[in-house]
């Protein structure tokens, strides 16, 4: 990847305050303009891919290599290996890792969670309540609900999860210095790599145990692997389904007549596809998933030179009229299965099971408890997350009348 032109636009463009839950207005031109367009992504020259069939085909062309220079851990700083990242991996190694974590995101595990998810959504809510009136939902719901969840899952102290919030925060920021970025990934890694090793004299059920003591004797994974990949799984586990709930909870304040809709039925295959649609229409991980060319390769009539980086512009895709009709319009009742808010391939999300249970379970609950809710503030008001890697809103202030 080369040091960018200063006249090529910054990827990701922001979205517009009139219109939050769409992409930047410029992806529409890129899009029918034909071809890749050069960006600059994180002081990076690559090519943003918009198109629905052109990231198909960037995400399986074995051509293009998910081996781009991934964040540095401070490994070094422990005196152990360089970890093996599974999201920084290609077949046949990066399916070795993935199928290594896979047992504990499956739909039989996931299901087997929905009532403890469900249990944990109203009890936040009953604290919600008891408190008054109004409340931040982003501190007080949609990012309580996920963390507690993959907390549960990894094995990883709740009581801490101030810690780990505060670091993604810092990884996520498009304005945080690399020297930031360094020192949050360092204090990271430590909390973690102590974590494996306090796990190895006390183990329990949940996942970084089970790869301890599964894969560490063999030498299959290091405790630097084990540990990276924790937090890859910490971080995403919390971050995107927590934003999601919260931009999720917003559009559909701002449309009322599907608010109803989700919140009247009992059928949970209404609640499936509205979840559905929510994530292709807002589509919130806008600038994290990157790729590089392992050789000369045209894509979408672009000709991509060997070493060159591309982008992929999920937003823009999921709203390409090629991909489906009226994309730009909420519609839980058409079918968007195939979207590409997870990715496309074999990286797709680890976790998007557990994603959609949280989902499914976390905005009905609210809607149906709280049947009045509306926001506290102008929608005016609300800070965007134009300056993260994954968008959604800073805060949430909503209200409600008492039951």
């Amino acid at each position: 990847m080369t040091t960018p032109d200063t006249e090529l636009p910054v990827f990701p463009g922001d979205r517009d305050a009139r219109c939050p839950f769409d992409p930047a207005p410029e992806y529409t031109q890129w899009r029918a303009s034909g071809g890749l367009r050069k960006v600059n992504w994180q002081g990076h020259e690559v090519w943003a891919v918009s198109r629905y069939e052109d990231i198909k085909t960037a995400m399986t062309d074995p051509r293009i290599s998910a081996q781009v220079a991934a964040q540095q851990s401070s490994a070094e700083h422990h005196g152990g290996n360089m970890p093996k990242l599974f999201p920084r991996m290609d077949d046949p190694e990066h399916a070795v890792l993935r199928r290594m974590l896979t047992k504990d995101f499956t739909v039989k595990r996931v299901n087997a969670l929905r009532p403890e998810i469900e249990k944990m959504a109203n009890e936040f809510i009953d604290t919600m309540v008891a408190g008054g009136s109004t409340a931040d939902l982003v501190q007080a719901y949609a990012l309580p609900i996920p963390s507690l969840v993959i907390s549960l899952l990894l094995g990883v102290p709740y009581s801490d999860h101030g810690l780990f919030q505060e670091i993604t925060g810092v990884l996520m920021s498009r304005t945080a210095t690399e020297e930031d970025k360094q020192q949050a990934n360092g204090k990271i890694f430590g909390y973690l790599y102590e974590l494996v090793a306090r796990k190895e004299r006390e183990p329990d059920d949940a996942l970084i145990s089970r790869l301890i003591h599964e894969y560490l004797p063999t030498g299959e994974l290091t405790r630097e692997t084990i540990a990276m990949n924790s937090f890859i799984l910490l971080s995403a586990g919390h971050e995107t389904t927590a934003n999601m709930i919260g931009l999720g909870t917003l559009a559909l304040l701002e449309n009322p007549d599907t608010l109803a809709r989700i919140r009247d039925t009992d059928d949970p295959k209404v609640v499936s596809g509205a979840v559905e649609e929510l994530l292709r229409y807002l589509t919130i991980v806008h600038s994290l998933v990157a790729r590089v060319a392992k050789e000369d390769i045209e894509i979408g009539g672009t000709l991509v030179r060997a070493g060159e980086g591309l982008i992929m512009n999920l937003p823009a895709a999921n709203r390409d009229p090629a991909f489906l009709d009226d994309p730009d319009t909420l519609d839980i009742d058409r079918s968007t299965r195939t979207h590409m808010a997870f990715g496309y391939g074999i990286h797709q999300c680890l976790g998007q099971t557990l994603a959609r249970a949280e989902l499914e379970i976390a905005l009905p609950t609210l809607l149906r408890r709280l049947p009045n809710l509306r926001l506290a503030v102008p929608l005016e008001q609300i800070r965007f997350r134009n300056d993260m890697s994954i968008y959604g809103v800073h805060e949430l202030p909503v209200t409600w009348e008492k039951p």
